[in-house]
């Protein structure tokens, strides 16, 4: 005689599930990252030879282009970030469904890199989007990415299921200077006196 086991439900008492199916829920939402790869410079060269055969980060659970942000998990940022460039980071996030991940790739999306001192370059892009993830280098190593991707699985891997959670969890890091919409990260080239 076989008996169907209640199927687990995921929302808003999520978090008191039993810790088996929490663990199976994150299971599956670590190895399914579905990528949106926002490449600006050449490091996203360096995020292109991750995905190739010798590195292959599908091996890893990670499917490389996502058709689009609505169907992407994780937002890889690679380059140089500009002024004209924020708004469209920023609508693109937004676009994108919870739980969302962000992965700063380079020098240059961590901290501007070599460009830092440039009226147009925005100094990070944690300044727009909240970053799970920074990956250093100028350019990284592709072993670079790897890592960070690993970094990530063991952060999702330790979250709790909960959409509650998750959303706090992000207000919680990026709570001072979220911008409300794209058209709040715009700014002019001349500032007024």
């Amino acid at each position: 005689m076989s008996v169907d086991l209640p199927m687990p439900r995921v929302g808003p008492l999520a978090e008191h599930a039993p810790k088996p199916v929490r663990m199976v829920l994150n299971w599956g939402r670590r190895y399914s990252l579905w990528v949106f790869n926002f490449g600006l410079a050449c490091c996203a060269i360096e995020f292109i030879a991750t995905s190739m055969g010798r590195h292959d980060f599908i091996r890893l659970g990670v499917i490389p282009f996502a058709p689009g942000p609505r169907q992407a998990d994780l937002m890889v940022v690679s380059g140089t970030v500009t002024d004209k460039m924020a708004p469209a980071i920023r609508r693109l996030y937004d676009q994108m469904p919870e739980p969302k991940y962000v992965i700063s790739f380079g020098a240059c999306s961590n901290s501007g890199g070599p460009y830092w001192d440039s009226y147009s370059v925005t100094k990070g892009v944690d300044q727009l989007v909240p970053v799970d993830v920074y990956v250093p280098g100028c350019p990284p190593r592709p072993e670079a990415l790897l890592q960070g991707i690993i970094t990530l699985q063991q952060k999702i891997a330790a979250e709790r299921v909960s959409g509650a959670a998750i959303a706090e969890r992000r207000r919680g890091r990026f709570a001072g200077h979220r911008a409300a919409t794209a058209a709040d990260v715009t700014r002019g080239l001349v500032a007024r006196p």
